[in-house]
């Protein structure tokens, strides 16, 4: 019997990105109905990681999107792409979502979300890629720049009604205050096996 070992196998992922995007995964139609089922989610005042409100910290509102027949084709959507950026780019070990969606608004009265990462809380999986899809065109608010820690700087991500930006949950972030308009997006974490 012969054995023959191969090499270990090229890595076809680029050198750590601050971040990456996907756009065009959704229609305008689906768009729209993503913004409508969030506003139906009735956003309340969001929380910290502690569950408490320190607007100091993170003032916006968010509502949740549970898995059922209406929301499906996010939570298919949003998955497909995160399983192609992260096959792509970052290799992490991954099983799905463990929570649910959140849609979030920010008003024009400074609403922002300071720098943070995506720890999560409590005793779900640990989160390790979010996704973030803007649901809002550059021509409705100004402020509001999702801003992701890159190469010792802040680094926006470009503003386009239907983007999805992609980054490692332990990656530092912000959305800066808005100041006019109003920000709407969706949210997702990605969650797997304990980092070890």
């Amino acid at each position: 019997m012969s054995v023959y070992t191969l090499a270990p196998s090229p890595s076809l992922a680029y050198p750590d990105p601050t971040f990456t995007t996907w756009q065009d995964a959704f229609s305008p139609e689906q768009l729209e109905t993503a913004i409508d089922l969030g506003e139906a989610a009735c956003p309340k005042d969001a929380t910290i990681g502690s569950g408490s409100i320190d607007e100091a910290i993170r003032q916006c509102k968010t509502g949740w999107l549970s898995l059922r027949p209406e929301t499906e084709f996010l939570y298919d959507s949003i998955g497909w792409v995160a399983r192609q950026l992260n096959g792509q780019y970052y290799g992490l070990d991954l099983f799905g979502f463990v929570e649910d969606i959140q849609y979030t608004v920010y008003g024009p009265d400074g609403d922002h979300y300071d720098w943070h990462v995506d720890k999560g809380a409590g005793e779900r999986s640990p989160r390790k890629l979010s996704l973030v899809l803007q649901l809002s065109d550059p021509s409705e608010y100004e402020g509001g720049d999702l801003e992701i820690w890159g190469e010792n700087r802040p680094v926006a991500v470009t503003k386009q009604k239907g983007l999805i930006a992609c980054f490692p949950a332990y990656t530092l972030h912000r959305v800066t205050p808005v100041t006019s308009g109003v920000r709407r997006s969706i949210v997702v974490w990605l969650s797997g096996p304990r980092f070890r």
